[in-house]
């Protein structure tokens, strides 16, 4: 009967211990691998690097003064316009152009026709030709180098539009023209005397092929 109850107790023991062996750790395991994610993620998360929000803007650079210098010319053949840019390189200029809103044609410009547009415009010192380029602001500008051909001893009658088009308070002006012989007269006091405003030092007048060397003494003499 002894022998009995031990193998039963001996039995009983051994299918515990198979129990116990075979089963699963799986509330451990499961732990582990959630800690173990946690951690990951939190690493990854903390170790992102996330760019610094700036509400502040970015510091700007001063915008330059700008030239204080301005060009402004009106040329038929082209001749005025090459003295204008030397003087406007010469100066570090800006430049602008006046044109005429109805361009002028070769027949136009006929001073041997009494009847060509030029001829009667020139006759007639109410003559304001409409100027087709933007209108420029004359804001910031020091100085302004006001260009033309001679035509009849005076300066064209567009000139004397642009004169009267704008104010040019606190601006110096010079006058230069181009012609093949005549002088400049009395354009500057004429355009001066429509303006109404600016000081208009004495013009002069330049051959089409006038040198920058020249040009440079001129201008340097103005100062």
């Amino acid at each position: 009967m002894k022998k009995i109850v031990l193998i039963l107790i001996a039995a009983a023991l051994v299918f515990g211990l198979a129990a116990c062996g075979s089963q699963p750790e799986n509330k451990d395991t499961n732990i582990t691998v959630n800690d173990a994610a946690t951690a990951n993620n939190a690493a990854d998360n903390s170790g992102n690097t996330v760019p610094a929000t700036n509400t502040d803007e970015p510091e700007k650079e001063a915008a330059p003064a700008g030239k204080d210098v301005l060009v402004v010319y009106f040329s038929a053949t082209g001749t005025t316009k090459r003295v204008a840019e030397k003087i406007a390189e010469i100066t570090g200029a800006d430049i602008y152009e006046i044109k005429a809103a109805q361009e002028y044609t070769t027949a136009d410009l006929n001073w041997n026709d009494r009847s060509s547009r030029s001829t009667k415009e020139q006759n007639d010192k109410s003559a304001r030709p409409q100027i087709g380029s933007e209108k420029i602001d004359l804001t910031g500008y020091k100085t302004i180098y006001i260009g033309f051909p001679i035509w009849w001893g005076e300066e064209p009658r567009i000139m004397d539009t642009f004169a009267e088009s704008y104010s040019f308070d606190g601006i110096t002006l010079v006058p230069f023209c181009t012609s093949s012989s005549s002088g400049i007269g009395r354009s500057g006091p004429n355009m001066e005397a429509l303006a109404k405003s600016g000081t208009w030092l004495n013009g002069k007048r330049f051959a089409g092929n006038v040198s920058d060397a020249d040009l440079k003494s001129w201008i340097d003499g103005l100062k």
